[in-house]
């Protein structure tokens, strides 16, 4: 074997080898386990992947249009309570794209409701009402979530009760909420524990978990944490006293919902019972009911009616909403 093919081998397998490294590292920059995790820690703080966070350095016209966008839903009034409830409604899309969805949405309802000759009228209706069905959605998502939340607020608490009598700091308690609890309070506590990795002092994270969950055992939680780093204390016994008041409270909140489940049925029904009995006559006998929307005084009635009935149903909803 001569010389020069015992190189050109050499060549050969130095050249494998490096394009088999720089495939590697090229896969471990866009897909490695880091990138990966980088990626969920992006997510979770600001909504936005590695890419797009980087896409933001180099701004194109699509860019330049939505933040347009943003500045002019921003100049809304209460955007930014909007912003906070779709924060709080764990959706991954912020208020500005929240926005432009249920508009899209709207829109093509009525075009749609053109398209079949329904009438202007009512497709201006329809088209109003899947922007309130929209707003009614993220407003039941985000009771729902702030539920689950306080739900499982007790056991998060006492697992940090029981992380600080075995030695470990705050901060680590913190992460292995993040990391022992299922969502969706898992996330928040990881939110929180980032930040304080992140180099924000650990008061501010915990007045931004504050905000982020405006629930008021979440508030109890936050200021016994920042009381106690400023005044010293027992935080482990504390902790435990939050959690067992909130154990507490829940036992309560059931034995009043037990004891006014007759009212809130009769709530339910007294509500339901003028519409139900009004579809019922409607369908038995079309034109029974037809002089009240075709006579001016009938219509008159009908508004009359409408405004005595939703006083009485707000009256009895809060005889029924008893807060503990």
């Amino acid at each position: 074997m001569d010389f020069e093919y015992v190189v050109f081998l050499l060549v050969s397998f130095l050249a494998v080898v490096l394009l088999l490294e720089g495939v590697y590292l090229v896969w471990r920059d866009w897909r490695g386990a880091e990138v990966r995790q980088l990626d969920r820690r992006l997510r979770r703080l600001t909504g936005q992947t590695r890419e797009r966070a980087k896409g933001v350095l180099l701004k194109n016209d699509e860019d330049e249009r939505a933040m347009r966008v943003d500045r002019l839903l921003r100049q809304l009034p209460r955007f930014d309570t909007l912003s906070d409830i779709t924060r709080q409604a764990g959706l991954s899309i912020g208020a500005t794209q929240f926005l432009v969805n249920v508009a899209l949405a709207a829109l093509a309802v009525g075009l749609l409701a053109l398209i079949f000759k329904v009438g202007v009228l009512l497709a201006m209706m329809l088209s109003l009402a899947t922007v309130l069905g929209a707003f009614a959605w993220l407003a039941s998502t985000r009771r729902r979530r702030l539920e689950a939340i306080e739900k499982q607020l007790p056991d998060a608490v006492e697992l940090i009760a029981r992380s600080l009598r075995a030695g470990h700091a705050l901060s680590p308690s913190l992460q292995m909420v993040a990391e022992e609890l299922p969502e969706p309070i898992a996330r928040e506590f990881r939110i929180t524990a980032e930040e304080v990795t992140f180099g924000i002092s650990l008061n501010e994270a915990m007045t931004q978990l504050a905000r982020r969950v405006p629930l008021d055992d979440v508030r109890f939680f936050v200021i016994a944490v920042i009381l106690q780093r400023e005044t010293g204390g027992n935080l482990a016994e504390i902790l435990d006293n939050i959690g067992h008041l909130i154990r507490e409270r829940f036992k309560l909140l059931g034995k009043v919902r037990v004891l006014t489940a007759e009212g809130r049925l009769s709530a339910w029904i007294l509500t339901l019972l003028p519409f139900g009995t009004a579809v019922m006559i409607q369908v038995v006998s079309p034109g029974f009911m037809s002089v009240l929307w075709t006579d001016p005084m009938g219509f008159k009635l009908v508004l009359c009616a409408g405004a005595a009935m939703a006083v009485g149903i707000v009256w009895m909803w809060n005889l029924v909403k008893i807060r503990v």
